[in-house]
């Protein structure tokens, strides 16, 4: 009987969290709810408290975990939380918060339990400019940050539930072209976490064809990953006009070709006179690992393509004695430099 009573109240969040009168008696939240932001579980330490229908949560990971910046007056018992252009103010046990000066009453207060100051979730969540839902069915508490639905389909790409592609992984929809996304994590070089506008989570491709996000992070991934697939071919020999239908052997344009068409689904024109034409040109000193490097060689302006590994290092072949090696950027390459390329 318990037990139903306690599914019951927790049933009254959809419409409202904080909705019934304060200063009734307060419980923990059921075991079984658990509080997600963005799809990420979010672990307090201290266990919320359920009020009238209001989930009370520790301050300090509420808004810290929501990107705002936190300040606390011991003395008076109030805080203040800052992220971007608003501003909340409250004192703890008073029946009204501030936001931007503006009073909103709150029908359950803040109050310190145990030495653990806890506020109402959905209020300063929703202010902060975020969205709470409550799910009924699974019992789960979904803080969803707001307006960051930016990312944008390129190409139709499968919405799957694990970041797979093989047997393991099913697909949820196909996403068309236009459609917008929100990006909750960046799993591996591979794959993106990701909601849609009608609230589906789920794995998509992070390959650069599919989609606009970029990130420095994902191309610090995707970077290793191309160096990881091409050590695989360290010391395959050089050969020159090899065809780039096998791995048997490679020159310098059909290896880069091999290694961003395997990795990222890049496909590179055949030649690297015609690859110093693709993607945008960057400067020597703004290189992340990745990036192409061209060179003047065999009496042509471009006749030579290397990948920048970082740390001044660059990954090629040009050489029947050494094949696929890396290769510090010294100064014998920097007087054969002509460009730098990125292509994702």
């Amino acid at each position: 009987m318990k037990r139903t009573r306690q599914a019951a109240l927790l049933l009254l969040l959809a419409p409202l969290l904080y909705s019934a009168p304060a200063h009734a008696d307060a419980a923990p939240v059921n075991q079984e709810t658990a509080i997600y932001l963005d799809g990420r579980p979010l672990q307090f330490g201290v266990q919320p408290l359920f009020v009238n229908n209001t989930v009370l949560v520790p301050m300090r990971k509420l808004f810290e975990e929501q990107g705002a910046k936190l300040s606390w007056d011991n003395q008076t018992k109030s805080v203040t939380a800052t992220k971007g252009d608003t501003v909340l103010t409250y004192r703890i046990g008073d029946g009204a918060a501030y936001t931007n000066g503006k009073p909103v009453t709150l029908t359950v207060p803040g109050q310190i339990v145990a030495g653990n100051t806890l506020m109402p979730l959905r209020y300063f969540s929703e202010a902060l400019g975020n969205q709470v839902k409550w799910d009924p069915v699974s019992h789960e508490i979904r803080i969803n940050s707001a307006g960051e639905y930016n990312t944008k389909i390129l190409n139709g790409v499968n919405l799957r539930t694990v970041p797979d592609s093989g047997t393991s992984s099913s697909v949820i929809e196909l996403l068309p072209a236009g459609e917008k996304v929100q990006v909750l994590e960046e799993t591996d070089a591979l794959w993106l976490k990701v909601r849609t506008e009608d609230n589906k989570t789920g794995y998509i491709s992070a390959k650069p064809g599919f989609s606009d996000y970029t990130s420095a992070s994902l191309a610090e991934l995707q970077g290793n990953a191309l160096l990881a697939y091409g050590e695989k071919f360290l010391g395959t020999p050089y050969e020159f006009g090899a065809s780039p239908d096998q791995t048997r052997t490679f020159d310098c344009s059909s290896f880069v070709g091999r290694v961003f068409k395997e990795v990222l689904s890049i496909d590179l024109a055949r030649v690297s006179y015609n690859q110093a034409k693709e993607g945008k040109e960057v400067s020597i000193g703004e290189l992340r690992k990745g990036d192409l490097l061209f060179f003047s060689a065999r009496g042509l302006d471009i006749g030579h393509v290397a990948i920048y590994a970082g740390n001044n290092r660059i990954l090629h072949t040009y050489s029947k004695e050494q094949g696929v090696h890396y290769e510090t950027l010294d100064s014998k390459w920097m007087k054969r430099f002509v460009t730098a390329r990125r292509v994702f």
